[in-house]
């Protein structure tokens, strides 16, 4: 396995592995990787890639004034030995000013798809991952990228910047994956304390019992919000958001068709979770 910390070697290596015939796969992240994680490099090698990179880059373009830049989980050493095992080939490792150098001022915006749900709360947060992720694909170059549903807006807008940028990536979803107790899979959960990781199940009950109604033909937004949200109100500390709305466009709905995006945004403490579900789509066992 190669370790890449500069944007240019990393671009060589990646059109030189084409060159050779391989077919490339790529899993940017922000490191602390989890099993979530993982399942999206195995999610590449089902798809056929043959050759696996890897970014770990905590991106600060995405971090809003008081978020958790600072205290974000850097766990480098673990993150590449899980890298290895899962045999991926190059990890590009770049700083923040290898990532922005000196006068870079350019940044990438996605309209509609960022500005509800996370992009409420979170003002500027898509800006910096279109950036981001918009500078990763023009060094990677043509390949299969995962993403993972737990992120689900991030999944719709990247989806939205390749097509609009005719960037030649093609983009892999992969499902949620949950612990044992059903909690989503995610790199802050090391922040919660024992008692706030039994309360934070409560996201999951929520969106549960909205899948029990739905499964029993509720199709109205608001109880459907209204059954997730009772479980969540009982456990966290603030709710940002339970919301229903259409899974292409994230616009709100007020009744279910076919298929509905179910997202929720709450906090424990200093600690704030995101988790959704399909409606009509997924199951939550």
């Amino acid at each position: 396995m190669e370790v890449i910390c500069k944007a240019k070697a990393f671009q060589r290596t990646c059109e030189e592995a084409r060159q050779k015939g391989k077919s490339v796969g790529f899993v940017p992240t922000m490191g602390a990787l989890h099993a979530g994680h993982l399942a999206l490099i195995d999610a590449l090698r089902a798809c056929g890639c043959t050759g696996i990179a890897v970014s770990i880059f905590v991106n600060p373009l995405q971090f809003g004034p008081g978020e958790d830049l600072d205290r974000y989980p850097r766990t480098l050493d673990a993150d590449l030995e899980a890298c290895k095992s899962r045999g991926v080939d190059w990890v590009f490792v770049p700083s923040v000013e290898e990532m922005y150098p000196a006068g870079f001022s350019t940044k990438v915006r996605v309209e509609g798809l960022s500005e509800g749900l996370e992009g409420r709360f979170r003002p500027g947060h898509f800006e910096g991952v279109a950036t981001v992720v918009a500078k990763l694909f023009a060094l990677v170059g043509p390949c299969r990228a995962a993403f993972g549903r737990k992120d689900y807006q991030q999944l719709r807008l990247v989806e939205r910047l390749v097509e609009d940028l005719a960037f030649p990536i093609e983009i892999v979803p992969v499902r949620t994956v949950r612990e044992a107790d059903g909690l989503a899979m995610s790199s802050r959960n090391r922040y919660l304390s024992p008692e706030e990781r039994k309360r934070a199940t409560g996201i999951v009950r929520g969106l549960r019992a909205a899948v029990e109604a739905f499964e029993k033909g509720e199709r109205l937004a608001k109880s459907l919000e209204a059954l997730a949200r009772a479980p969540v109100e009982a456990s966290f500390d603030a709710i940002d958001y339970v919301a229903v709305v259409d899974p292409k466009s994230l616009q709100p709905i007020d009744r279910i068709e076919e298929k509905a995006l179910l997202a929720v945004a709450a906090r424990i403490g200093q600690t704030r979770l995101i988790d959704n579900v399909v409606l009509g789509e997924e199951r939550l066992l």
